[in-house]
């Protein structure tokens, strides 16, 4: 596992190559094995392939989703508040996890935030997307993953760039 998070970065530029139906079915089972408070699992996820519906899902926010548009799969990460007050804790530990998970199967994956960003100066992200995919209003829209084979390579940050002033022992100071 400790490979898997030093080697894994934010994915932006995709390959034209579908994801096999095969790691699609790992990809699922993974995000729904995922722990939540209390085993609720306020969580939903809607899978999106098809190129129209990914198109216009990268133009949910007016900075930093534009890249969807060359990704192979998209989910979107929905939580529902009316079943758990840490929805959003939980949606975000299935979202880090699918990542992971994807990055072991040789993929490549970043994390669009969607809840508290805007479509335009009227709408938010989260308004745009549950009226493109017909998602009930008590399904919050935590944040879009783009998965796809990368196009990209990245380096690992090396263990000397790490911030270890950000671990504190007993007490912060």
């Amino acid at each position: 596992m400790i490979e898997i998070l030093r080697t894994r970065r934010s994915i932006r530029k995709y390959e034209r190559k579908a994801i096999d139906t095969g790691v699609t079915e790992v990809l699922k089972e993974a995000i729904l094995r995922c722990p939540s408070s209390r085993g609720i699992n306020p969580w939903s996820f809607i899978f999106v392939d098809d190129r129209n519906l990914i198109q216009k899902l990268s133009q949910a926010k007016k900075n930093g989703a534009g890249f969807l548009r060359d990704a192979a799969l998209c989910i979107v990460v929905l939580g529902d508040e009316t079943k758990s007050d840490v929805w959003v804790e939980d949606c975000s530990i299935a979202s880090i996890v699918v990542q992971l998970i994807a990055h072991s199967l040789g993929l490549g994956t970043c994390w669009i935030q969607i809840r508290n960003r805007f479509y335009d100066d009227k709408k938010t992200s989260e308004a745009y997307i549950q009226e493109l995919l017909g998602i009930p209003e008590r399904e919050r829209v935590e944040c879009l993953i783009s998965l796809g084979y990368p196009g990209e390579t990245k380096a690992s940050i090396p263990k000397e760039q790490l911030e270890y002033d950000k671990i504190k022992y007993n007490r912060y100071r």
